[in-house]
């Protein structure tokens, strides 16, 4: 599926231009240099969320940081993954959608390095996050364009959700420590920002999902959300997960074919919403993450509630 044909067209417009107007302009995100939006007060460009040793987790605070982002979306998803990028893309070498406009970008920087064109630390990794507020001014979530977001909102009414996207770290950083150094920043926004649920797409690599039915039919028989917090893949693009039956699964070789992101979620208390759906612009199928922050186990919150610089050793 085209992802651009779930964004709201009012907002497609203000970050793609229309012809005829300088196409490299819909690449830049428009921010105030230097700061970052939390609510109605700006944050100064110098908070850190957390730090391990050499690398420091914190939110892009200004155009050029949230490129910088993009760029590692772009080699991760695009040149190591089977992303197809459209003209634009390519040309520009970033991963750029109309979502980026509204989201906070939470990104991994090695002070211990510096890139050789800015002299600046680089980016290794990134998160993309998009509050409720947000995303009802903005039109509605990403994942709303595969699943049917609104009945979950509307069924927890009060609840303040967060959705999780965008997800990658450069292949010399992928390691215990960068993951819970990114963990540890999503928690600590999470309380900032006082949500109470997390909710995204996780990606399984290919698009058959036959070859899949291992990990897809696990996820269905062992992580399938409750009815209560069950949101389900649009019918039109709807994949049956249920490929086998529950006795016919090896739970460890199931685990093994996971990728290690859903793992993750799975550690950390998570559900999975009913159904998946293909994604053909990144070759990949997903499905819906749902994690109540109440339901984050308790050794979890111990660990990354904590400071961040506590957990280096």
């Amino acid at each position: 599926m085209n992802r651009a044909q779930a964004i709201p067209r009012r907002l497609f417009h203000r970050f793609w231009p229309m012809p005829g107007h300088d196409v490299f302009a819909g690449l830049l995100p428009q921010r105030r240099a230097g700061a970052a939006r939390n609510g109605g007060r700006w944050l100064a460009s110098t908070e850190t969320l957390g730090r391990l040793g050499a690398l420091e987790v914190r939110l892009a605070h200004t155009a050029a940081e949230i490129r910088k982002a993009q760029h590692v979306r772009y080699r991760v998803f695009y040149q190591e993954g089977s992303a197809i990028a459209d003209v634009a893309m390519r040309v520009a070498r970033r991963d750029v959608d109309a979502f980026d406009a509204v989201c906070d970008h939470l990104l991994v920087v090695d002070h211990a390095a510096r890139a050789r064109r800015s002299g600046t630390p680089p980016v290794v990794a990134t998160y993309r996050l998009l509050r409720q507020d947000a995303a009802e001014r903005a039109g509605g979530f990403y994942s709303s364009g595969e699943f049917e977001i609104g009945g979950l909102i509307l069924g927890h009414p009060g609840l303040r959700f967060l959705e999780l996207g965008r997800s990658c770290v450069l292949a010399p950083y992928r390691n215990k420590r960068t993951l819970e150094l990114l963990w540890h920043g999503i928690y600590a926004y999470v309380r900032q920002r006082r949500c109470d649920v997390m909710i995204g797409c996780a990606s399984l690599d290919g698009t058959d999902p036959d070859r899949l039915a291992l990990p897809l039919s696990y996820l269905h028989h062992y992580a399938r959300a409750p009815e209560a917090w069950r949101a389900h893949a649009h019918a039109h693009l709807r994949v049956e997960m249920n490929r086998m039956p529950k006795e016919a699964i090896d739970p460890k070789a199931a685990l093994k074919a996971m990728p290690p992101l859903i793992k993750g979620y799975l550690r950390l208390g998570a559900h999975i919403g009913d159904g998946a759906v293909i994604d053909r612009q990144f070759g990949t199928t997903d499905v819906l993450i749902v994690l109540p922050v109440a339901a984050i186990k308790a050794r979890y919150i111990e660990h990354f509630g904590g400071g961040a610089q506590s957990q280096a050793a």
